[in-house]
């Protein structure tokens, strides 16, 4: 019987890191997790990926009788291009990390040369809710992912935003209070700053497990301000959001963000806009990566020198 292809997914978040193996019909078919330990040494840290993957490489084989033929990768940014270096702000570890190089060398270690190809883990969440999820037949939105960060990802015309680096879509970097918290990435006011499980913890100084009904609604808010904005600038009537926060916090949040969307979109173009959670769970990231790595076999994109 022929081996079934598979794609290598890799979720690089900073509260887990998950790889999986995912058909190209979208199945999530196994998959390994590990907290992000936050104390860890980069190589440290990317020892513990390193043994998902080569357990998942093994599973492939011995378990699903399948073939490897890619892999792909969906992380915390920012990144480089293709994941060639990754700079996750909830990771201080990983500052311009080879990941890319550091996986190929892994992958071929463990007898497996295929291209490997990266993206933002927002970006890749767009891509595998449009894909199989509640954005799917759309042509134009933005799949949002509200967890330990915000990130996003931008469809237009039935074409993903990469941006002049790759991290188009980073709307958690929108700012939705000019006077309020700062962020990671320095500025203050970010959605991320406002927002993500990070964010909420520092300012409630409660985990954002166990929320207040006013934080629910105020997260709801702010969430609501970004995607309204970035609505009214791409010309958009659907927001796919996802993540622990938003998905944790459920109909309280997304109400909340819809009301601020029924306030703020009124020009003809962006009125109606909606706001919807996730449909694929947490299949969504894993599947998102497979997803990059499907896209980039179909684009037939040329690998970096360094490729194996």
């Amino acid at each position: 019987m022929a081996n079934t292809d598979l794609a290598l997914a890799i979720d690089i978040g900073g509260t887990k890191i998950a790889v999986g193996l995912v058909d190209r019909r979208g199945n999530l078919i196994d998959r390994d997790m590990v907290r992000t330990d936050l104390d860890k040494r980069a190589n440290d840290l990317y020892d513990s990926l390193a043994s998902l993957v080569r357990r998942q490489a093994q599973r492939a084989i011995d378990t699903h009788n399948g073939r490897i033929v890619a892999t792909g990768i969906g992380s915390a940014g920012p990144i480089d291009p293709d994941c060639v270096t990754v700079s996750p702000l909830n990771i201080p570890a990983w500052r311009r990390f080879p990941l890319r190089e550091a996986l190929v060398e892994t992958l071929h270690d463990s007898g497996i040369d295929v291209p490997v190809f990266g993206d933002l883990d927002a970006k890749a969440f767009a891509l595998a809710e449009g894909w199989l999820g509640a954005a799917q037949g759309e042509t134009n939105f933005i799949g949002m992912v509200v967890s330990t960060g915000v990130g996003g990802g931008i469809v237009l015309d039935g074409k993903l935003l990469d941006g002049g680096s790759g991290n188009a879509g980073h709307v958690g970097h929108v700012i939705v209070n000019p006077d309020g918290h700062r962020c990671g990435c320095g500025a203050r006011g970010c959605l991320e700053a406002e927002a993500s499980g990070i964010a909420i913890e520092s300012i409630t100084g409660r985990p954002p497990t166990q929320p207040t009904y006013e934080i629910m609604q105020r997260t709801g808010r702010m969430v609501g301000l970004a995607v309204a904005s970035v609505c009214n600038f791409f010309d958009l009537k659907l927001a796919v959001i996802g993540g622990g926060v938003a998905l944790g916090f459920g109909p309280t949040f997304f109400a909340s963000a819809q009301e601020v969307l029924d306030q703020q979109c009124r020009l003809d173009f962006s009125r109606g806009a909606r706001v919807v959670p996730a449909r694929l769970g947490d299949r969504g990231p894993l599947v998102g990566a497979a997803a990059v790595a499907w896209r980039g076999l179909n684009r037939g994109a040329s690998q970096p020198p360094n490729a194996r």
